[in-house]
C-alpha cells in the first residue's frame, strides 16, 4: 500500500462529524502503537468487558490487535491496515485504541486519508493516538481525544462515573455536549501492576481534586478544539498530517503531558516550537491537562509558570484565557474532547462549554 494523503488543496475546511454510537453497535479495538493486549490480555479483556457492559456495544478486535507486542512493533503497516479495515467495514460503527505507546507515527505512510473521510465513524484514544487523530483531522473527520480500552475502560474495579458520563454525552447523544465540569471526586495516577491479574479488582487510591486553575484572560472566547499529547505533537511537526495555519486560527488548543513526565523546561521548549509554527499565536484559548507521570500537586505551579512564560511573556498573549489542571490526558478519570467542536472558554464565569454536538444523532 502506498502513501495516500490528500493534498492540502483538497482537504475540507470543516470537519465531518460521525454518527452517534448506540447500544448494539459493533466497536473495533485497534492496536496502533504498543501491543498491550498481547502483553496483558486480562487487562484488555477487562476493558473490553467493561466497555461492552456499560454502553451495550459489542467490542470486536481488529485482525492484529491482540498479537504479541514484538510482532506489533515490527509491523506498522499491519497496524495501519487494521485501522483502515475498521473504517471501511460497514458493520463497525466506532473504533477505539486499545492503548497508546510511542511509535504509531510509523503507521503514517500506510494510511489512506480518503478512505477515512469516506467512512466517518467514531474514533477515540489518547496519548500516542494523537498521531491517528491528526490523520483523521487531515482527512476532514472529527475524532475524539478520550479513554482507551486498556487505560480508561479497563479501570480497576469498574469505570469512574466522571468518565462514563463524558463518554455517554459526547459519543452517544446528538445534543450539544455542554459544559465541561471539573471532576469533584478525586484523580489518580497510582500504578497497580497489570502483570498481576488480581489487581484488576482493586480500586486505585484517589487524590482529592482541587479544581481547575484559571491563569489569565479577562474576556470569553470561542474557537474549535484541536490538540493532543504535547510530546506527540512535537514529533508530528513537519509530517504530511500536520495542520495548516488555518486549523489553528481562532482555535481552542488543548494540550497534556504523558506518563513520562516531561520537565517544565521541556514543556517550555515544546511550547516554543508550537509558537514558532504559528499555532499558539493564532489560537484564542489554551486548555492544559493535569500533568501526567506522577508529578506531585505541589509542583503543578511549575507547569503553569512554563505556560505563562511562553504564552504571556514571550508571545505577548496576556489576553488569551489559559485553564490548567483539567481532567483529560494521563491522569484518571478523564473527559472526552471532540476535535473541531466549537468551544467557549469564559474566564469571567470560569466555564468551558462545548457549544455543539460532537456526533450526528
Amino acid at each position: 500500500m502506498g502513501i495516500a494523503f490528500m493534498s492540502r488543496e483538497t482537504r475540507p475546511g470543516r470537519l465531518v462529524h460521525p454518527p452517534a454510537l448506540r447500544p448494539g453497535d459493533r466497536v473495533a479495538a485497534v492496536s496502533l502503537s504498543w501491543g498491550g493486549p498481547g502483553t496483558f490480555p486480562w487487562r484488555y479483556e477487562a476493558g473490553a468487558r467493561q466497555l461492552a457492559a456499560t454502553f451495550g456495544v459489542e467490542v470486536v478486535p481488529t485482525r492484529h490487535a491482540l498479537r504479541e507486542a514484538a510482532w506489533i512493533a515490527a509491523n506498522p503497516q499491519a497496524r495501519a491496515e487494521d485501522l483502515l479495515e475498521a473504517f471501511a467495514d460497514p458493520s463497525i460503527r466506532g473504533i477505539i485504541a486499545t492503548i497508546g505507546g510511542d511509535d504509531s507515527i510509523r503507521t503514517l505512510p500506510y494510511l489512506d486519508l480518503g478512505l477515512i473521510r469516506r467512512n466517518p465513524k467514531v474514533f477515540m484514544g489518547y496519548s500516542d493516538t494523537t498521531v491517528a487523530h491528526f490523520a483523521c483531522y487531515a482527512a476532514g473527520l472529527a475524532s475524539f481525544y478520550g479513554p482507551a480500552i486498556m487505560a480508561g475502560f479497563g479501570e480497576n474495579g469498574g469505570l469512574h462515573p466522571y468518565m462514563e458520563q463524558s463518554v455517554r454525552r459526547t459519543l452517544f447523544s446528538g445534543e450539544p455536549v455542554g459544559r465541561l465540569e471539573p471532576n469533584p471526586d478525586g484523580w489518580t495516577v497510582e500504578h497497580l501492576d497489570w502483570a498481576e491479574p488480581a489487581n484488576q479488582s482493586r480500586r486505585r487510591a484517589l487524590t482529592p481534586s482541587s479544581g481547575w486553575r484559571w491563569l489569565q484572560g479577562a474576556e470569553p472566547v470561542e474557537g474549535r478544539l484541536i490538540g493532543g499529547c504535547l510530546e506527540v505533537l512535537d514529533w508530528l511537526r513537519g509530517t504530511p498530517v500536520w495542520p495548516g495555519q488555518d486549523a489553528w486560527e481562532g482555535a481552542v488548543v488543548f494540550l497534556e503531558t504523558s506518563e513520562e513526565a516531561p520537565t517544565p523546561l521541556a514543556v517550555v521548549r515544546m511550547l516554543r516550537a508550537l509558537a514558532a509554527c504559528g499555532a499558539l499565536e493564532r489560537a484564542r484559548g489554551l486548555l492544559f491537562g493535569r500533568p501526567g507521570g506522577g508529578i506531585p500537586p505541589e509542583r503543578f505551579a511549575e507547569y503553569d509558570a512554563a505556560l505563562l512564560q511562553v504564552v504571556r511573556d514571550e508571545l505577548g498573549r496576556g489576553e488569551m484565557p489559559i485553564v490548567t489542571g483539567m481532567d483529560f490526558g494521563h491522569t484518571d478519570p478523564i473527559a472526552v474532547l471532540p476535535y473541531g467542536v466549537l468551544t467557549r472558554v469564559d474566564p469571567v464565569a470560569r466555564q468551558v462549554t462545548l457549544l455543539e454536538p460532537a456526533v450526528i444523532g
